[in-house]
């Protein structure tokens, strides 16, 4: 019996141990499919959608019919009623009753429709959600490759400085070289290593917020098959300049106008606040009594009745709130106009954001290029005495301060395409 319990045991320990090293690998659509599944945000969207369907159900059944059943039992203790000299008997008793009621109006009609408007809301807000969450796991998938790339880069720079400090030491121990230009290359090497390690973390913070979004453990391991180059298509990214902004494509917009349409609603929900209400119910009661005697027996067994209840006056509150519902209207409206006219402008300035990056980007590539040529050349002549260490120690500044403008530009083009492709509705991605 130890021995089934030990082996149990180890099993259940490997278990827990192979699924804390399950790992993903992910492309990019992989990961923007899988946190569409499994993203708790994107799962509370579509609760809400239920949650309307649940409301217009329940605007809808407010105008069927309703049903109920009662029993109720009375006991008068032996008493008689005393009537012209009678003596009739209170027997114990028990009624059976059924009623059936309905009751209609104006208002629970406008209700329905605004339970109906609320779940079409509720559905546009889901699909905003999926954007959102897609260009969050986009967003993040690109930081994590082009910080890698830079991680690359300094790696690179790291081994240069290496090289040159090691031959720095070399000419020091021979005499040809002054101790001073190996500890200024020597402070280099830590600068970088430290740069190394704080942008390796960074990544793993980055990691960590891809973990989050598609609704994994913090110990899952997550890797990225795709590269900046697979993904980034800068042709693609610049046809986003000439597509047509179409403001019914724009979540954000198609919510507001909802939003717009409920406010208009209320006014008529308002309004019939002046209507009439009609009722109506039909019930039938089974008396039962419990006694030798059938005793005093004045419930009908079948009963039918209608009202119509008409508001007369109301002291001015049906009018004030119409008028309240009418000036949210309005200011709604008003809210809408200005929101088209920001989404236009918007929209220019986003296809100027992401032409001035792309600018920018292929400038710093350029640049980055020179400032690497530079410091090869210098490296050279420092190796060859025509050159100092400082000017090896400036150029590996320069050459770093373009890699930083280079991947600053890099995430600014990445930035201004997801923000476009937002805006459009359009995913040009591979």
């Amino acid at each position: 019996m130890k021995h089934k319990i030990l082996i149990l045991t180890l099993v259940l320990i490997l278990s827990g141990q192979a699924f804390a090293q399950q790992n993903f690998d992910l492309t990019l659509s992989d990961a923007q499919a899988y946190a569409l599944e499994h993203n708790r945000t994107l799962k509370n969207a579509s609760l809400e959608i239920q949650k309307a369907e649940a409301a217009q159900w329940k605007a809808l059944a407010s105008m069927l019919p309703q049903a109920n059943v009662k029993l109720d039992y009375s006991n008068f203790m032996g008493y008689e009623l005393k009537f012209g000299g009678m003596a009739i008997p209170m027997n114990p008793s028990g009624n059976l009753t059924g009623q059936v009621a309905v009751a209609l109006s104006g208002a629970q009609l406008v209700g329905s429709q605004l339970a109906s408007m609320a779940k079409d809301m509720a559905e546009v807000s889901l699909k905003k959600t999926e954007q959102d969450i897609t260009n969050q796991v986009k967003s993040v998938y690109f930081s994590i490759l082009i910080m890698e790339q830079t991680v690359g880069l300094l790696e690179k720079n790291l081994k240069n400085i290496q090289k040159l400090h090691e031959y720095t030491e070399q000419s020091v121990k021979v005499g040809v070289a002054d101790q001073t230009d190996a500890d200024q290359l020597l402070v280099q090497v830590s600068t970088m290593e430290t740069t190394i390690n704080s942008t390796r973390r960074s990544i793993e913070m980055l990691y960590n917020s891809l973990r989050l979004q598609l609704g994994l453990d913090v110990n899952t391991g997550v890797t990225l098959t795709q590269t900046i180059d697979d993904l980034l298509n800068l042709e693609n990214s610049l046809q986003l300049l000439k597509a047509d902004f179409v403001l019914e494509n724009n979540f954000d917009y198609r919510l507001l106008k909802k939003s717009t349409e409920l406010s208009e609603k209320q006014i008529a929900l308002n309004a019939w606040s002046y209507g009439p209400t009609i009722s109506a119910f039909y019930q039938y009661t089974k008396k039962t009594y419990f006694g030798k005697d059938e005793g005093f027996n004045t419930t009908p067994p079948n009963l039918i009745g209608a009202s119509l209840s008409i508001p007369i006056f109301s002291s001015g509150v049906n009018y004030a709130k119409v008028k309240e519902a009418k000036i949210a209207y309005e200011t709604q409206c008003n809210t809408l106009a200005d929101t088209e006219d920001a989404l236009k402008i918007q929209h220019s300035q986003l296809q100027y954001n992401l032409t001035s990056a792309y600018e920018s980007y292929q400038n710093q590539k350029k640049n980055i290029e020179v400032n690497q040529r530079i410091l090869n050349n210098i490296s050279k002549k420092y190796e060859q005495g025509m050159a100092s260490s400082l000017d090896i120690t400036t150029s590996n500044s320069n050459l770093l301060n373009a890699q930083s403008s280079y991947v600053q530009a890099l995430m600014e083009v990445v930035s201004a395409q997801i923000a476009l492709e937002k805006l459009l509705n359009i995913n040009v991605s591979k």
